[in-house]
């Protein structure tokens, strides 16, 4: 995986486990506000590159340590400038949106208990590709 995947897969991971704990999804306006209040900032299109892999790697230090304290994670995750610690920032985050979609699973099954069981495995099977794709270094951190 290209360094641009590997930061767009991290980012859009912190995306994602901020809507697994429940809360709204943050928008780039929200993103770089917070920056803004940093003293930094990040214009639109470079926030789409980044979290979509295209273009230029990002390797400002500054920008990336303030997305990390925006998302109150260690800067580290994203700087990969701490071997073990990315990893482990990884797993946490994966177990929690694994745990997110397993309460989703749960939810629908209880109220969509009128629905066929083929759909709920279609559900299932859904939810469980999306963890799926973040689960790639997960073994290795278990080790």
């Amino acid at each position: 995986m290209s360094p641009q995947l590997e930061l767009a897969r991290k980012l859009n991971l912190l995306l994602d486990v901020v809507v697994a704990e429940g809360n709204t999804p943050h928008t780039y306006k929200q993103i770089a506000a917070g920056l803004e209040e940093r003293g930094l900032s990040l214009s639109r299109a470079r926030w789409a590159y980044m979290i979509t892999g295209d273009g230029p790697l990002v390797t400002d230090v500054d920008l990336l340590t303030g997305i990390g304290e925006f998302f109150r994670i260690p800067p580290e995750y994203l700087l990969g400038s701490d071997g073990d610690l990315p990893d482990r920032v990884d797993a946490q985050l994966v177990f929690v949106k694994s745990l997110r979609a397993k309460r989703v699973v749960s939810f629908a099954a209880r109220v969509l208990g009128d629905v066929s069981p083929e759909t709920l495995r279609s559900i299932t099977a859904l939810l469980e590709e999306d963890i799926s794709r973040d689960m790639v270094t997960l073994p290795d951190v278990l080790e």
